[in-house]
């Protein structure tokens, strides 16, 4: 998968910030809610602190102590306009655990160099890839059109009654509702469909059920698209082939199913929209081809 933004940073410390802030420039609408649950604490248990990001004014970010960034330029924006600060202490295995994980979100961190000597700051920037353009944070929009709109219909309704004839019959014409079925868009189905099809080539191995990286890189899509698109729901098949113990395959392939359910649910995808089951070697697509039938199935339930 090709990464979308390359931070570059002097110093462990300067590094991990940038990818706070590469995050928040890839999902400009995020919260702290968002920002903890992207970057959980146990990626760095080290640091000495409750939290790896808290609000800016909150205790523990003022001068009286320096164990967050705190310089104006440092703080993250969140999309509901709260200034945030990054805890600044990262061991080195902290700091590997935060670049590895910032892999799921398409960011890639370049070899970080040492602070410049003379007492000056470390610093980080930026760099996009692949094409990426980054997304536009949305303003919120001004509603005065809407009271306008609501004066103009009260006044005319005034003006209408005020001046109909009197001692007219008003009939009321019978109500037609019509009654709308909504489909899921094809294009969404299209996305999953192909994502199925990654899913299936990044494959677990052999009688396990941990998904490998690549099938994580594959389930954040997933992720990402029913983030959204809010009634999209899923039912994730497991099979497997029928060599070996049919009672072993189809704990295996139930194994694997929730394996991708517990995956997006820790991704924020609610565990209401998701289902898991296990076919085992029951429903094989080609008798002639075990690999074929080593499958997961990303079924839409309507």
């Amino acid at each position: 998968m090709a990464s979308k933004v390359r931070v570059y940073g002097k110093a462990q410390n300067r590094t991990v910030l940038g990818i706070a802030h590469a995050y928040m420039v890839m999902y400009p609408q995020a919260t702290l809610e968002d920002l903890r649950k992207a970057f959980p604490n146990e990626l760095n248990p080290d640091k000495g602190v409750k939290e790896n990001f808290v609000y800016a004014e909150d205790k523990g970010t003022t001068v009286d102590w320096d164990g967050f960034f705190k310089a104006e330029e440092e703080l993250l924006t969140m999309g509901d306009g709260k200034k945030v600060s990054v805890v600044k202490m990262w061991t080195k295995p902290s700091f590997e655990r935060m670049v590895s994980h910032a892999k799921l979100y398409d960011i890639e961190i370049a070899q970080f160099e040492a602070a410049d000597k003379g007492g000056k700051k470390g610093g980080f920037r930026l760099e996009y890839l692949n094409g990426y353009v980054p997304p536009v944070p949305e303003k919120k929009k001004s509603l005065w059109w809407i009271w306008l709109l609501l004066l103009l219909l009260i006044g005319g309704l005034a003006i209408y009654f005020a001046t109909r004839p009197k001692g007219v019959e008003v009939v009321e014409v019978e109500k037609v509702v019509e009654k709308t079925v909504i489909v899921h868009d094809t294009v969404y189905i299209q996305q999953i469909e192909e994502i199925e099809k990654d899913f299936n080539a990044a494959k677990f191995f052999q009688g396990k059920s941990e998904l490998s990286d690549d099938a994580k890189f594959v389930l954040h899509d997933l992720a990402k698209l029913m983030e959204k698109n809010a009634d999209i729901r899923l039912q994730i098949v497991g099979h497997t082939s029928s060599e070996g113990d049919p009672n072993f395959n189809q704990k295996l392939s139930e194994e694997r199913a929730q394996a991708a359910v517990d995956f997006l649910v820790s991704r924020g995808v609610d565990a209401s929209r998701l289902q898991a089951q296990g076919k085992g070697s029951s429903e094989p697509i080609d008798e002639d081809n075990p690999d074929a039938n080593r499958r997961t199935e990303f079924i839409v339930i309507e």
